[in-house]
C-alpha cells in the first residue's frame, strides 16, 4: 500500500503547557568591536575585546573561534563538499573554486591576548584553535583581545559583497566568533555553508565606513543624531569622501549581522506595544511599492507571532534587502527584495518567525535543525493564513506533501542526523523544513489544540535564551498533557519509520458493520476515526496507545 497518510492526514492536531524551569548552565560573553571598512578594496580591519565567562563546571585550557570567511577560498571544505555532493546548492556549485584572490574571503588574526598575555593559536580552515596560557577556571572570566583583518568575498552564500541584486555588503558570519561550549563540549565544526550556533552575549559594534552608505544591523543605533539617514528626524549632511562611525548595541543575542549600501531607502513602522520595524531596500521603481506594502504586513506578522509564540522582547527588528534568498539573524533578516508582494511577505514571515526559534530559543541548529527550520515553517504557515485568510487548504499541507515525497524517495535519513552530515541536500532540506513542520502538526494531533497552543507558549517562556534540545521541548508537553511522548520523539526523529494506517476489511450485516484497521508501516500513532451513519449523524472514535 502506498504511503498516503504518513502524517495522519485526518489533519487533526493539538498541544500543551509546562511549568519546567530552564536551570541548565551556559556560557556568557560581552563583545566590543571596532571595524574600519575600505569600500574600494572590500577589506576591513578590526579589533575585538571579548569578556568570556566560564559558567561550566569544567576548567578550560582551550577556546575556539569561527573564521567563516575562510570558507570562500578554493579548496576549502565548503568548496570541496559543494563540488562532490550529489545535489549541490545551485547558488554555490563550483563557484568558490573559480574565485580569484581579489574575490575570495579571508580572516587573518594578527594578534590575540588573554588577560594581556599573548596566546598561541592555530588556524584550521574556518576554525581558530586557541591554546590558553593559563587555565580558565570554572566560574571565572577572561578577557580576549584580538586584532584582525579580513576581505569580504563575492557574495555566493549568505554573506558577501555585490549580491545578484547589487547590494554592496551583506555582512553575516563576518567576524571571528567565539564557538559555543556546553554540556556536550565544544561546538567547533568546520563551516560548510549550513547551520550556526552561538554564545549568548552583549555586543557593542562600531563600524566606520564611507559616509554615503546606509547600514542596517543587529541591535540599536546609539548615535542616530550623528548619523541621520532615517534614524533621526534631523537632516544631516555628510560630505563626500568622509566617513561615518555607526555605533550599534545589542543585548542578549547570539550573533551580530549588518548590511550596507549607498542606494538604500530607510523606512520604519511601529508595532503597537512592540518593536519599531526598520526597512532597508534599494530605491527601485520596480520594488518600491511592494516594500511600502510590506510594512503593514510585517507589523501584523510581528503581532501574530508575539500573540501566539511569545512576546518579542527587543525594541527593534530590521528587514533588509541583501543576501541570496532569506536568512535570519538576531533582530534582523536579510532577504532578496525583487519579488512580488506575495513572495516578499512570505519570505519575511518565514524569516521573522526565525526570531523565535533561532534568535530567542536558539536551539543548536547543527544538531537539531528541524527544531528551527521545521518549527519556523509551521509558524510562518500559520502567519500567512492569518494575513491572507483561510483558502480551505489545511495549514502545513505543503510540508506534508514534501515529507511524503521524502519518505517515498529512498534517501530519507533520520532528523537526528547532524545538519552537515546528510548525504544529500534534498534529504537535509526536506527533513529540516517539511518533516520538522509535520512533527509539530502531528504533536498537535496527539495532544489536542488547546494543549498545543499552551505548550508552544510555555516552551518559549521556559526556554527562551537557554538553547533547548528535543528532550526539553517534549518534556514541556508531557508534563502538561499527562501523556508519555518519548515514543513519538524516538520514532519520528531518531528513525525513518513511517506512519501508515488503513482499513483492511469491512464486514457487516443488516444490524452492524465491522471495520478492521491495520498498521502497514512500523511507526505507531493514536487514531481518530470518524464514522458517518446513513442518517447523517457523525461519531468520533479515539483509539489511544498503551505507551501513551
Amino acid at each position: 500500500m502506498k504511503l498516503k497518510l504518513i502524517a495522519l492526514s485526518f489533519f487533526l492536531f493539538s498541544s500543551i503547557i509546562s511549568s519546567a524551569q530552564a536551570t541548565r548552565w551556559q556560557q556568557a560573553m560581552s563583545c566590543e568591536m571596532d571595524i574600519e571598512m575600505d569600500v574600494e578594496t572590500h577589506k576591513f580591519t578590526g579589533t575585538q575585546k571579548l569578556v568570556y565567562t566560564n559558567n561550566s563546571p569544567d576548567d578550560l585550557d582551550q577556546v575556539f573561534y569561527y573564521l567563516f570567511f575562510n570558507a570562500f577560498q578554493p579548496g576549502s571544505m565548503m568548496d570541496v563538499r559543494s563540488r562532490t555532493i550529489e545535489d549541490p546548492d545551485s547558488r554555490v556549485g563550483d563557484r568558490i573554486s573559480q574565485l580569484d584572490e581579489s574575490q575570495q574571503g579571508f580572516q587573518n588574526i594578527t594578534s590575540l591576548k588573554m588577560d594581556g598575555v599573548n596566546v598561541d593559536f592555530n588556524v584550521e580552515g574556518t576554525v581558530l584553535e586557541v591554546n590558553l596560557p593559563k587555565t580558565l577556571k570554572s566560574g571565572k572570566k577572561a578577557t580576549f583581545e584580538m586584532v584582525f583583518d579580513a576581505q569580504v568575498p563575492i557574495q555566493i552564500r549568505r554573506s558577501g559583497r555585490q549580491n545578484t541584486e547589487g547590494i554592496r555588503y551583506s555582512m553575516t558570519q563576518w567576524f571571528p566568533k567565539m564557538c559555543e561550549y556546553d554540556c556536550m563540549g565544544w561546538h567547533a565544526v568546520p563551516y560548510v555553508g549550513r547551520e550556526f550556533h552561538g554564545v549568548w552575549g552583549d555586543f557593542m559594534v562600531n563600524i566606520t565606513i564611507d559616509a554615503s552608505y546606509l547600514i542596517g544591523a543587529t541591535g540599536v543605533l546609539q548615535n542616530p543624531d550623528e548619523i541621520g539617514h532615517g534614524y533621526s528626524s534631523k537632516d544631516i549632511e555628510h560630505e563626500a569622501g568622509t566617513t561615518n562611525t555607526w555605533k550599534f548595541k545589542a543585548e542578549n543575542v547570539i550573533d551580530f549581522a549588518w548590511a550596507a549600501d549607498a542606494d538604500y531607502i530607510h523606512e520604519t513602522a511601529q508595532v503597537e506595544n512592540g518593536p519599531l520595524l526598520h526597512f532597508f531596500h534599494q530605491d527601485d521603481e520596480e520594488i518600491n511599492e511592494n516594500w511600502k506594502e510590506l510594512k503593514d504586513y510585517s507589523v501584523k506578522a510581528m503581532e501574530f507571532f508575539s500573540d501566539n509564540y511569545g512576546k518579542y522582547p527587543y525594541t527593534q527588528y530590521t528587514i533588509i534587502q541583501g543576501g541570496d534568498g532569506g536568512m535570519e539573524y538576531p533582530m534582523i533578516t536579510l532577504i532578496t527584495g525583487k519579488r512580488s508582494i506575495g513572495s516578499l511577505v512570505g519570505v519575511t514571515a518565514h524569516e521573522m518567525a526565525h526570531s523565535w526559534f533561532q534568535g530567542l530559543l536558539a536551539t543548536n541548529e547543527s544538531l537539531y535543525e528541524w527544531m528551527d527550520e521545521g518549527f519556523t515553517t509551521f509558524a510562518s504557515g500559520e502567519c500567512m493564513t492569518h494575513l491572507y485568510g483561510d483558502d480551505g487548504t489545511p495549514n502545513n499541507y505543503r510540508s506534508l506533501q514534501g515529507y511524503i515525497r521524502l519518505a517515498n524517495s529512498g534517501v530519507e535519513e533520520p532528523m537526528s542526523t547532524h545538519a552537515d552530515h546528510y548525504a544529500t541536500n534534498y534529504a537535509y532540506g526536506s527533513a529540516a523544513y517539511s518533516k520538522g513542520s509535520v512533527f509539530l502538526n502531528q504533536l498537535r494531533y496527539i495532544v489536542g489544540e488547546e494543549n498545543f497552543r499552551a505548550g508552544m507558549m510555555e516552551y518559549f517562556n521556559t526556554w527562551a535564551f537557554h538553547h533547548p534540545n528535543p528532550n526539553d521541548f517534549i518534556r514541556i508537553f508531557e508534563k502538561n498533557s499527562q501523556l508519555e511522548l518519548d515514543w513519538y520523539l524516538q520514532h519520528f526523529v531518531n528513525s525513518t519509520r513511517k506512519i501508515d494506517y488503513g482499513i483492511s476489511a469491512i464486514n457487516g450485516d443488516d444490524n452492524s458493520t465491522t471495520l478492521t484497521l491495520e498498521r502497514y508501516e512500523l511507526m505507531p500513532m493514536p487514531l481518530d476515526v470518524v464514522v458517518t451513519k446513513k442518517d447523517g449523524t457523525v461519531h468520533m472514535h479515539n483509539i489511544p496507545m498503551v505507551i501513551m
